[in-house]
C-alpha cells in the first residue's frame, strides 16, 4: 500500500534534493501521447498520460457568426472538465474555480502565439466562421494537469482536420472533410514549480499540496517565449526565473520531439 506523505515530509525531502519516487528535481515521469484518440466523434483529439496523470484533449467545431469587430476571423474556446472520477477534491456542477484557471491557462499558450490564424476559420466574412471548441477532459489527477492538457491541447490541434461546410444545406458535413489546419506556430508549455525554495518540475498531486509557487511558460519552435502565467502566492526571485526559464527550454524541446512523433 502506498504511503501518503505529509507537507512537511515533502518539504524536507524536497529540500534536500529528493523525492518520494525516487526521480530528481527536474526529472519527468513517463509521458505518452496518442494522437488521434476519438477518431469518430472529434475532429481532432489527444490522449496524454504522464505518470498516473491522463487527460484527453478533444476539438469540436461549430459555425458561427464572427465577431462584428473581427467579421473575417474564427473563434477558440477552451473548457476544462474535472469530473469527480479524476479526484475526489472534484464535483459535480457548474465549472470549477481551478478548471477555469487550467482552461485559461492552456488556452493563453495557444491564443498568445497565434499558433492559429483565425482568420483561415472564415467561411463567409461578416457571416460565418468556424469556432474550435477545445475541451480538456481530465480522467486521473495526479499532479501537474497544465502540462498534461497543454500537450494534449496541442496534440489534438495537430491533428485537426475541419469538416466541409454545405452551403446547401448550411450546416457541416461531417462525413467530408475540408482542410487540415496549418499551425503558424506549435507553442509547448513546460511549468516549474517551487517547494520550499526548489524547483521542482512534473509535480505529483502530493507534491502539489506543499507547492509555493508555480511558473507556467510556453515556447514556440524558435526558442521564443510566447506566453507566462504565475501560480500561486509566493515570489520568484530574478535568479529563480533564469533558472526556471533555462529548464523549461530543455523540457519544452524534449516534448516537441514527442508531439512530432506523436502526430506525423
Amino acid at each position: 500500500m502506498k504511503m501518503k506523505l505529509n507537507e512537511k515530509d515533502i518539504r524536507k525531502k524536497i529540500k534536500k534534493g529528493e523525492r518520494h519516487d525516487g526521480r530528481d528535481l527536474e526529472e519527468y515521469r513517463d509521458i505518452e501521447i496518442e494522437a488521434d484518440y476519438i477518431k469518430k466523434t472529434a475532429d481532432g483529439s489527444a490522449l496524454v498520460r504522464i505518470g498516473d496523470t491522463q487527460v484527453v484533449a478533444g476539438i469540436s467545431t461549430e459555425v458561427e457568426s464572427p465577431y462584428p469587430d473581427r467579421p473575417e476571423s474564427g473563434t477558440i474556446v477552451t473548457n476544462a472538465e474535472l469530473a469527480p472520477m479524476a479526484d475526489r477534491e472534484y464535483e459535480s456542477g457548474p465549472p470549477q474555480e481551478d478548471g477555469v484557471e487550467l482552461a485559461r491557462v492552456v488556452d493563453r499558450g495557444i491564443r498568445e502565439s497565434e499558433a492559429i490564424d483565425l482568420e483561415d476559420l472564415c467561411i463567409e466574412p461578416g457571416e460565418k466562421v468556424y469556432t474550435l471548441f477545445i475541451d480538456l477532459h481530465i480522467l486521473n489527477n495526479d499532479g501537474n494537469l497544465i502540462d498534461a492538457s497543454s500537450l494534449a491541447a496541442m496534440a489534438a490541434l495537430k491533428s485537426v482536420t475541419l469538416p466541409a461546410y454545405d452551403e446547401e444545406e448550411e450546416t457541416l458535413d461531417r462525413d467530408k472533410d475540408w482542410k487540415d489546419i496549418e499551425l503558424s506556430t506549435e507553442p509547448v508549455t513546460a511549468t516549474a514549480r517551487m517547494i520550499n525554495g526548489e524547483l521542482v518540475f512534473d509535480t505529483t498531486g502530493e507534491e502539489e499540496q506543499a507547492m509555493d509557487a508555480r511558473l507556467t511558460v510556453s515556447i514556440d519552435q524558435n526558442g521564443q517565449v510566447v506566453a507566462m502565467q504565475k501560480g500561486e502566492e509566493e515570489p520568484y526571485s530574478t535568479l529563480d526565473i533564469v533558472e526556471a526559464m533555462e529548464k523549461v527550454k530543455e523540457k519544452t524541446s524534449e516534448f516537441r520531439e514527442l508531439l512530432d512523433e506523436a502526430v506525423e
